[in-house]
């Protein structure tokens, strides 16, 4: 596996490990969050996919031949596209099971995902896409906005590159936003703001077919207005988000695990359609707690193809990153660039809801009893992080 600080990576190292597989783990950075883990048999270092994606590749299979290595499973987006772009050699000694080029390719296209959802009648935010950089273009979308970029991560003639998405409260703050982008960010995508809970529909395909389907609810995130699930419940599978991650992911003929975002609309009760992530997500660790291992579904998948009938996976179960929940909670109290202006008494509910330690059901990725290095680890880097000593 790539990424090691993933925490991602870290709840696949935990499910493979405990089920017999010899998990190795590699990262641009010795040691990382997983390989610290009990059930990390090896780890490999390889150079920053980042900036020097033909050594990545070269270090890849390097450790494919030393380690004897049958599956090969990035995490990240940008270690997925760089496996993605080297496949065939990786193939030729193990099994990638991730999807096709083109299908990746066109699911990380978020203006292109746009239109692709209204054709299948997907709902979607109200949205307008500006092609290149200039001045904003008149719109009825309202303030605040939601600024994104067409990819999260995009290749240029220097190493990839990482486009954030972010607020503009008003015209002014508009126009600023768009000057600053790069010209490697556009087309952008102007979307009016949905404010409800995050609702995530996860998936498992196989060769096209649909095996299974799992839904969270993001009660909250990092940052707090958008972003990395830092406390989620897993819930029933809501029909029409269900029916919508269905049918892009069917549109898209997917292979492997996928997840679909959306946001509950609070104006109609409505699944709007954020993205979708072609990886295993940050709160995979939610679903392996509720029943539902998708780390061991995807290699039952590659041993055999064959899936029996599973039981309904648990609801109510929640999963809660602590660390990330500390940030978030910073963010809400303190304010950060781009953030929505939500008043003083939006930041005292925060904090009495993050002051909730205990509950029934309530999981918690780190610490996790008998694995509990990856804790230390994590609080150690935090610190560092605080003090300033840790990018």
């Amino acid at each position: 596996m790539t990424d090691g600080d993933n925490r991602a990576t870290l709840a696949v190292t935990r499910s493979l490990g405990r089920a017999g597989h010899a998990v190795v783990v590699g990262e641009k950075r010795i040691p990382s969050l997983a390989q610290t883990s009990r059930y990390c048999a090896g780890r490999w270092h390889y150079p920053d996919p980042v900036t020097q994606g033909d050594a990545f590749a070269d270090s890849v299979a390097a450790a494919l031949r030393e380690h004897r290595i049958d599956v090969l499973l990035p995490v990240a987006d940008i270690t997925t596209f760089e496996v993605v772009r080297h496949r065939a050699r990786f193939e030729a000694s193990c099994a990638v099971p991730i999807p096709s080029n083109d299908a990746l390719d066109q699911a990380a296209d978020k203006a292109g995902l746009l239109a692709r959802a209204r054709r299948l009648g997907v709902p979607t935010p109200r949205s307008l896409v500006v092609e290149r950089p200039g001045p904003p273009p008149d719109h009825d979308l309202g303030f605040p906005l939601v600024v994104k970029p067409h990819r999260s991560r995009v290749a240029t003639a220097n190493g990839w590159k990482s486009c954030d998405v972010t607020f503009a409260n008003d015209a002014g703050a508009l126009a600023q936003e768009l000057s600053r982008r790069g010209a490697h960010e556009f087309p952008i995508i102007l979307q009016e703001r949905i404010v409800g809970p995050g609702l995530g529909v996860f998936a498992h395909y196989h060769r096209g077919r649909l095996v299974t389907l799992f839904s969270h609810r993001r009660i909250r995130e990092r940052p707090p207005w958008g972003g990395l699930s830092v406390l989620s419940e897993s819930v029933p599978l809501d029909p029409e988000a269900r029916d919508a991650a269905v049918a892009l992911l069917d549109d898209l003929q997917w292979h492997g695990v996928a997840m679909v975002e959306f946001k509950r609309d609070d104006r109609d009760g409505r699944a709007k359609l954020m993205e979708i992530n072609g990886r295993f997500w940050g709160s995979l660790q939610l679903a392996i707690d509720a029943g539902v291992d998708f780390p061991q579904l995807l290699l039952q998948g590659i041993e055999s193809g064959e899936f029996a009938p599973r039981p309904p996976y648990r609801v109510g179960v929640r999963n809660r990153w602590l660390w990330g929940d500390v940030d978030s909670l910073l963010l809400t109290m303190f304010g950060g660039r781009g953030a929505p202006s939500d008043g003083a008494s939006h930041r005292w509910r925060a904090f009495v809801e993050f002051a909730k330690f205990w509950g029934t059901d309530l999981h918690y990725e780190n610490p996790k009893m008998g694995d509990l290095r990856p804790f230390f680890f994590e609080t150690y880097r935090w610190f560092r992080r605080a003090a300033g000593a840790e990018a």
